[in-house]
């Protein structure tokens, strides 16, 4: 959350230096297929996007070792950025979190509704809910005016898609992502 600060403290000249800019990605400016998800348009967005990682906490409690996490927002962030580099070639700009953030609730619900968590199904299903709801209808006009700029709904299927395929790749849903420690997985031979 940190991050996310002091990248909006920058105002425009970190935007202008981290946004997606499909065209200057495509002259070698990689970085921005990763850094556009931790800059915003301005406060309300980054204000709505942290409420966003509030929520997570709130609903996804199981405690990641650091390394985790920064993998996690590395290849949710990473993925979602190739993604719409090369998926939606009419995009030019972009910025905001709700993609990456969209990846990390389905790496936090799914574990939990794989257990019968019943908030986590309910959850799920309305995530999934949203984002049908997106690809066919857009996102609401009020959302685009509230944070200043076009809402990129491509976004937000991309990230849990990713999202989906990391978990299912670091064995994320299976417990394996995390494994015990040493300690804990031994037994004691009497």
């Amino acid at each position: 959350m940190l991050t996310l600060l002091i990248a909006e403290w920058f105002g425009d000249a970190g935007r202008s230096a981290l946004a997606f800019d499909h065209a200057l990605i495509a002259d070698g400016q990689w970085w921005r297929l990763i850094t556009c998800s931790y800059v915003h348009l301005g406060w309300y967005h980054l204000m709505l996007n942290e409420i966003g990682l509030f929520v997570l906490v709130l609903l996804c409690p199981q405690p990641l070792p650091g390394r985790i996490w920064l993998l996690r927002l590395f290849v949710v962030s990473l993925g979602m950025g190739l993604c719409l580099f090369f998926f939606v070639p009419d995009l030019s700009r972009y910025v905001g979190m709700s993609g990456v953030i969209h990846g990390l609730f389905v790496l936090g619900l799914l574990p939990q509704a794989l257990k019968r968590d019943w908030i986590a199904i309910a959850c799920l299903v309305y995530l999934l809910g949203k984002l049908g709801y997106e690809i066919i209808t857009g996102a609401p006009v009020s959302d685009a005016k509230a944070i200043g700029g076009h809402v990129v709904t491509e976004a937000h299927l991309y990230g849990a898609i990713i999202a989906f395929v990391y978990g299912l790749a670091f064995g994320t849903f299976t417990g394996r992502e995390i494994p015990l420690p040493a300690a804990a997985s031994t037994t004691e031979n009497n």
